[in-house]
């Protein structure tokens, strides 16, 4: 039995489940940020240690994805997984409200939901992009990684817009109100969308499941370590996620300290970035499945030029630090989003068609070790890149001088994150020796290897 392909409208729906988990997770990082910081009068260090709790508890993601891998089904992990980050969503809002009155108690609550909503992104995102590699076939598999981080991004804007407008005039009451609302229908909206996406019952599934022993969580985790490609393929994404998420918290003072920007002005600088993803994503999206199977649509070419691009932009974010005011920043930032935008819609394409590759029934293993390595990545970097201009201002004075030294720091980073992805295993290679392995494996238990199980990808994308 085999499940057909996801046609665009059940990626699009997909796609609106993402975007209802950002729309709660925009409000916990954004919103309460910002009431904590300025309602409250917090040190800016509370919420910023808050947003990387909620990233260190995603350290998870492999256990469940382990857990939707022997179950056989994901939506139950996705659904699961969106009552979790919800329920923490309103708690860390009564959290907030509550520190006004007592902060200790508050604080003490904020800790408890940042860690249900780490625990809720994990178990409802991994379990959302395996169902997606699983479903989507390779030759669309950059178009619907575009659509759904699009409709992400969408998911925050609208959120953040039509929050920021209910929020008015602010009470704690208001604030638990609005975070209620996006929460129950994020989670009711959720469950409309899966509404069959899946199939029902573990043989529509998980077709392609056999009958061999389950192993325990440690096992599988060290089975899916074991493989080359998955290994290092989690290197390269905490290489390239720590490169990308490490300018995020030195872009805006860089052009208001450096350039003389104004808040406002930073703020339009971030909206210019965001525009460049857009249309890197955009592109790569377009091409990819226009000329997929050929070398134009390659999505190892994608993601190794990307990260070069991305380590030009740097560089040339470098020599506006030397140079000041002079230098084009809006169009090296641009340039820098576009490029950013290239690299990471290809590296979620090959991610979902790695996901697929190698033993069979641990895809959900797979990619929560990959979505691991990423929250890491994220947690650390933006904090690491913010220290590090610290650390570089006091020890060479000059502004510029100093962000320019962290942008090369970040730009190495990239060339480090390309070398690494160049050497990841073509899917032709990685079916050879899996094939092989699985052959040597099962001939020693009197057994044939199973030809029916849908371990591998599309032989169009064979050649990234």
């Amino acid at each position: 039995m085999t499940l057909p392909n996801l046609g665009w409208g059940g990626i699009v729906r997909l796609g609106l489940v993402q975007a209802c988990l950002g729309a709660i997770v925009v409000l916990t990082t954004s919103t309460l940020n910002r009431v904590m910081v300025v309602e409250l009068a917090l040190p800016a260090l509370l919420p910023g240690l808050l947003v990387a709790l909620h990233y260190l508890v995603q350290v998870t993601r492999p256990r469940m994805g382990f857990g939707s891998d022997v179950g056989g089904r994901r939506t139950p992990w996705i659904t699961g997984g969106m009552a979790v980050l919800g329920t923490g969503g309103v708690l860390a809002a009564l959290a907030t409200a509550w520190m006004a009155t007592n902060r200790s108690a508050g604080i003490t609550l904020a800790v408890f939901a940042f860690m249900l909503i780490g625990l809720g992104v994990s178990a409802a995102g991994t379990s959302l992009l395996v169902l997606l590699a699983k479903r989507v076939e390779a030759k669309r598999r950059a178009p619907a990684a575009t659509i759904v981080w699009m409709m992400m991004i969408a998911g925050f804007a609208i959120t953040a817009g039509t929050a920021g407008k209910l929020l008015e005039p602010y009470s704690p009451e208001r604030l638990v109100a609005v975070t209620a609302a996006v929460s129950a229908m994020a989670f009711v909206v959720t469950l409309i969308a899966l509404f069959g996406v899946e199939g029902h019952g573990r043989a529509a599934a998980d077709a392609g499941a056999t009958a061999e022993r389950k192993p325990g969580f440690i096992e599988a985790l060290t089975q899916v370590w074991g493989e080359p490609a998955a290994r290092r393929f989690t290197v390269f994404i905490f290489v390239s996620m720590l490169a990308y998420s490490a300018q995020d918290l030195i872009l805006e003072p860089f052009a208001g300290t450096v350039f003389g920007f104004t808040p406002g002005g930073s703020t339009q600088l971030a909206g210019v970035q965001h525009g460049g993803v857009l249309a890197g994503m955009i592109l790569v999206a377009l091409v990819g499945h226009r000329f997929a199977g050929t070398p134009l649509g390659s999505l190892r070419g994608w993601t190794v030029g990307g990260c070069l691009a991305s380590a030009l932009a740097l560089a040339g974010l470098v020599v506006a630090g030397v140079v000041g005011p002079g230098w084009p920043l809006k169009l090296n930032v641009f340039l820098l989003g576009f490029a950013n935008g290239a690299f990471s819609i290809a590296a979620i394409a090959s991610m979902m068609r790695m996901a697929t590759e190698g033993r069979h029934a641990r895809e959900g293993v797979r990619m929560g070790l990959w979505g691991a390595s990423q929250a890491i990545a994220f947690g650390f970097g933006g904090l690491a890149g913010a220290a590090a201009s610290d650390l570089a201002r006091w020890l060479i004075g000059s502004p510029g001088l100093a962000y320019a030294s962290v942008f090369a720091f970040e730009a190495a980073l990239f060339v480090a994150a390309a070398i690494l992805a160049a050497r990841l295993a073509p899917a032709a290679a990685a079916q050879s020796s899996d094939t092989t392995a699985a052959t040597a494996a099962t001939a020693a238990n009197g057994r044939s290897p199973s030809t029916s199980s849908p371990r591998y990808g599309h032989p169009a994308v064979a050649a990234d």
